[in-house]
């Protein structure tokens, strides 16, 4: 069994082929079920986010399993195969690990060193888990990779530039609210001051509700097509709510809207911004002078009409606009990305090491076999010549034979399984076998028993 992904990022695609494909609630569920009644398949789960969608799969046969991924991709983005295919990557075997270990890392985001895409695996799996379709291999496998992530997280110092699309995309939006000079935006609180109109109660709104209070907001206001949940999120900072039937009201007492709902649509239309710019001038139309408004739309599919943007004194951020501000932290972070590169290469080593012991345990445990009943048979032998000993001297006998046994093929045992992964590995196994005639069948024995005991060895 080896582990496969098939996939597209921000990386091999445009954000509208993205938003496309990108899946929540049930159209995830039915994802992970189709992919998982796949024939090749035996396990599943899939990374969802505003900027990757990911099937990472157990399977028996490679190309059965590409071609299966594949189509169900397609089928359920509703884009035409002939299309996708040009945005999919392919990851197999130890290159499946290696990226899985560098997504939950950080290292392969927007903003390189994010926090949050650790959280989004984790809820990936269990998402899986809780659908029954993780399998042995992939449990073990995404435990390793929120493992190796955490150390990368407490280990270096790879999201203190600020972790997340939120802090980025404000930023950004500070700057073009107070373009500079004296107005500049302050560097520690760049919200001081401004009202924020967060649009959503999900994750990611509660992570902008929490950035936005974070870093200096005067005034936050929470809407959402469910007052409750809304509610909840802006008592948090002790903020307000806004009626998300009236979005043009609320639009325009914001300074800075982020927008992050899971809506099939628009939420945010071109329309409502500009009778949102009429409330505020009190007037017929925009001036170009009247206060900026700026949305940040961090939805996927997107929430806000790209229409907006050619209004007077709006500006739209989406997805597509944090790329360049994600290369240049990557840039600053240029030594803690290292830090992580050489966690997560510990990580894989260790894990491949593991793996190639495991691969000739099997022989290890029928010759300890063999060689327990070469001392059972020599202490029947030598109770034969001796005729009867009593219990205490048997006994010693015996441990005398074990220990010679155990000290004689320590030595071998333990240099097999460290010159497992050499390029002569396998010879070493097969001289091991041949040196002390070791009985084939007595190793596929072993292997058959341990497969189907031990938990998630796969990749």
């Amino acid at each position: 069994m080896s582990v496969l992904i098939v996939g597209l990022s921000h990386r091999s695609a445009p954000v509208a082929t993205l938003e496309r494909a990108a899946v929540s609630g049930d159209p995830l569920s039915k994802l992970l079920r189709d992919v998982f009644e796949a024939e090749p398949v035996m396990g599943t789960f899939v990374v969802s986010t505003c900027n990757r969608v990911e099937v990472y799969a157990e399977v028996n046969k490679f190309h059965a399993g590409l071609s299966a991924i594949s189509d169900l991709l397609a089928r359920h983005s509703g884009i035409p195969l002939a299309e996708l295919t040009q945005y999919l990557y392919v990851r197999y075997e130890d290159g499946a690990v290696q990226h899985l270990l560098t997504v939950a890392a950080g290292l392969d985001s927007m903003v390189v060193g994010e926090s949050q895409i650790l959280g989004q695996v984790r809820h990936a799996i269990a998402v899986a888990r809780a659908q029954g379709t993780l399998g042995r291999a992939l449990d073990g496998l995404g435990t390793l990779a929120l493992r190796t992530a955490k150390r990368a997280h407490t280990e270096t110092g790879i999201d203190r530039a600020g972790a997340n699309l939120v802090s980025v995309g404000i930023g950004l939006a500070a700057a073009r609210l107070r373009p500079g000079g004296e107005d500049a935006p302050d560097p520690v609180l760049p919200l001081a001051g401004l009202n924020v109109l967060v649009v959503g109660a999900g994750s990611m709104s509660s992570l902008a509700v929490a950035t936005a209070h974070r870093l200096g907001a005067a005034r936050i206001a929470v809407t959402n097509r469910t007052p409750a949940r809304a509610k909840r999120l802006a008592a948090s900072v002790s903020g307000s709510t806004a009626g998300f039937g009236d979005l043009p009201a609320a639009l325009a007492g914001a300074d800075l809207v982020i927008s992050c709902t899971g809506a099939a649509g628009l939420v945010i239309t071109a329309e409502m911004a500009a009778q949102a710019l009429r409330a505020r001038t009190g007037g017929a139309g925009g001036e170009a002078g009247a206060r900026p408004l700026v949305l940040l739309d961090l939805a996927l599919p997107h929430d806000v009409d790209r229409g907006a943007d050619a209004l007077p004194g709006v500006s739209v951020l989406g997805l597509d606009s944090l790329e360049e501000a994600g290369t240049a932290a990557a840039a600053v972070q240029a030594e803690d990305v290292a830090a992580v590169r050489a966690i997560l290469a510990e990580e894989l080593a260790a894990r491949v090491s593991a793996r190639h012991a495991a691969r000739v345990s099997p022989t290890v445990i029928a010759l300890r076999a063999k060689a327990a009943e070469v001392v059972e048979a020599e202490l029947d032998r030598l109770a034969g010549k001796l005729g009867p000993l009593d219990d205490r001297a048997k006994a010693e006998i015996s441990l005398a034979m074990q220990r010679v046994a155990h000290k004689l093929l320590h030595a071998p045992t333990v240099r097999v399984k460290e010159l497992a992964g050499s390029p002569s590995g396998d010879s070493y196994e097969a001289a091991l076998r041949v040196l002390f005639d070791l009985d084939q069948d007595a190793i596929d024995l072993v292997t058959t028993a341990d497969a189907d005991l031990t938990p998630g060895g796969a990749g």
